[in-house]
């Protein structure tokens, strides 16, 4: 499975009640109509759709509710809204600089990667395009 499908899976096996769900706090939605645990959410993302996604329009999932529940459960805050790195960490992923290369090569990146900062950035905007894509609700994280 590539990387970025691991980090949706990992949101999406959150949303389906999967590990380390707390039933009796569910994560906050953002918008009174969007569903926060779908009956059928999408697939996990696998390689060929980070270079050309599906968009899933049954249902959204509240990502930016479960993401934000998920950091509610850790001692140490993590800053996933402008961080892949927390983002990654967030989601149970490796976030080493090796991990963020491949999924910066996986993602199509074509910059230098030994500028981490900027190919951070480009990731985390690639990342989360890529979970609107497949379903995920997350509000516009420039305001």
């Amino acid at each position: 499975m590539s990387i970025l499908g691991k980090i949706i899976g990992g949101i999406w096996d959150r949303a389906r009640g999967g590990p380390g769900y707390k039933p009796e706090k569910p994560a906050p939605t953002a918008d009174p109509g969007t569903v926060a645990a779908p009956s059928t959410p999408p697939p996990p993302v696998d390689a060929g759709m980070a270079t050309s996604p599906q968009p899933h329009t049954a249902q959204t999932v509240d990502v930016e509710g479960i993401l934000d529940f998920m950091n509610q459960q850790r001692d140490q805050k993590l800053n996933w809204r402008s961080s892949i790195v927390d983002l990654m960490k967030l989601t149970g992923m490796d976030s080493s600089l090796a991990e963020r290369k491949e999924l910066a090569q996986e993602l199509g990146y074509t910059g230098d990667m030994s500028d981490s900062a900027a190919m951070n950035i480009w990731l985390h905007k690639q990342v989360i395009q890529k979970v609107r894509d497949n379903g995920g609700q997350i509000r516009d994280l420039t305001d």
